[in-house]
Parts: C-alpha cells; structure tokens; sequence
C-alpha cells in the first residue's frame, strides 16, 4: 500500500520497487517463482528485479529455493505484529463516508474472516437519525446465508466447501431468508455471474442491501464493500445507480490499497 498522505518526491523508488515485487511474489504458487517471472511481473528490469530481491533475501525478507524466491520467515514474524485492519480502514474510511452521503444511507466495508466468515473492519452513515442498520457495528460478522457481503463471499468458494460450511437447513432471520441450502446455491450462481450480492428482507425486515467485492491484482477477495437501507428509503428502482456508483468506489478503494506512487 502507499502513503498517500506524503509528497510524491520523498518517495524511495527502489523502496516501491521491492514492494511491488513482494506483492507479486504473494501472488505467485506457494513455491515460488524466478527472478524472470518477477520481473516481468512487476514491469521491472531483470537486473534490478535481482538486485532487490537479493536485498530483500539478505533481511529474510524474502527466501531462494532453487532457482524460487518465496516469501520470506522474517516477513511471516513481522506480520504477526501488524494489525490486519488498520491502516485499512483508515485509507477506506473517506470513501465510506462519501458513498453513505451520496445515498444517505449506511455503508460498511468487510473481509473475510480465519473461520470462513466475514469481520465488518469499517462503517460510515448517513445523515438520517433513523437507521434499520445499527450504527458502530464494527467488529461484528454477519451470517454468511443472510447477508449481502456473506453471499459475496460464498460466491467465491467452491461448491464443496459452502456445503461443509453451511447446514442443509439455514437459519431464518426474516420473513424473505433463504433456508433451503439448495436454493442458496442457485443465488450464489447468480451471485458470481453477475458480480454482486443483494440481500431483500433476508437479514431484517425492510432491509435492503447490496454488496460487491474488492479484489487484489491477484483477483483474490481482499475486501467487501456493501451499501444498506430501508426499502422505503431504499428501494429496488435504486439498485442500478448504486451499483454503479459501488463499483466506482470498489475502484478507487483498489487505488487507495495498493497503486503505486506516480514518481515509481
């Protein structure tokens, strides 16, 4: 990620180089991949590509096996340290905050959990003092059947997996909740074709909800971005402005998370 809140001249090019490649190393099978292949990867020069790596390898940043850089045990060390959701929030939370003022409604951001789930990292409301979305929900997750970001990332699993996840009978929330486990595949399926989640009185009553995903350059799920409302405020006939103006926000949040500065 950049630091955006820095003049473009204080950042160290080489310094954004070796991150551009530990990301694409992240990206590469978990055994590895040549300097070659990096390179390419990052748009960088094989011999720079070299020189940062061996660098980086030097501070166990990075490992070689073979011919393979992998990551390195000194990058798995410090990370334990790091919180996962901060920095995260932080650089999301503006973006948040203008997608719940342009439709006044509340808007949150999520990612995917250790246990299969997703954990809600960051919230932003709009102005109305009445919200069938709690407020300060931060921390919470939501059940994966009945919500919009927990469809989302259902949609990415393989079949097998949301079977061994889910029971066969679903819990109900609401009057409209999907409980048949079956039935919950055949939305999912329309979930992945057309690349976003929509709750409709499955989670609370009069609630609506639409959520879409924020990929890496990888195209892993990263993040879920959802936007929710009552249907009296927010109706269906505004589903298709929302998620358009939900996919511009998807893309300027990928460019907040992880483009690189324009002097790298």
């Amino acid at each position: 990620m950049s630091d955006a809140s820095g003049p473009a001249d204080m950042t160290n090019k080489s310094v954004t180089k070796g991150v551009r490649l530990l990301r694409e190393l992240a990206a590469q099978p978990r055994s590895g991949a040549t300097v070659t292949t990096l390179a390419k990867a990052a748009g960088i020069s094989r011999p720079t590509a070299f020189r940062l790596l061996y660098s980086l390898e030097q501070s166990g940043l990075v490992d070689r096996v073979d011919n393979n850089y992998i990551l390195g045990w000194e990058l798995a060390r410090l990370g334990r340290y790091a919180d996962p959701h901060a920095g995260l929030a932080a650089r999301a939370q503006p973006l948040l905050q203008e997608l719940a003022d342009r439709f006044n409604e509340s808007v949150t951001l999520s990612v995917p959990d250790l246990r299969g789930g997703v954990e809600l990292i960051a919230e932003a409301a709009g102005s109305h003092v009445v919200s069938i979305v709690p407020r300060n929900m931060v921390g919470e997750h939501y059940p994966l059947h009945a919500s919009s970001t927990g469809k989302v990332l259902l949609a990415e699993m393989p079949v097998e997996q949301v079977l061994a996840l889910l029971p066969e009978r679903l819990e109900p929330y609401a009057s409209r909740t999907i409980t048949d486990r079956a039935t919950l595949l055949k939305d999912l399926e329309q979930v992945r074709e057309q690349g976003f989640g929509v709750i409709d009185n499955e989670l609370e009553e009069e609630l609506l909800s639409l959520a879409r995903p924020i990929r890496d350059s990888s195209g892993t799920l990263v993040a879920i971005l959802a936007l929710d409302g009552p249907r009296y405020r927010f109706g269906r006939d505004r589903i298709p402005e929302a998620l358009e103006e939900m996919r511009s926000v998807v893309d300027r949040l990928t460019e907040a998370f992880w483009q690189d500065p324009p002097s790298a």
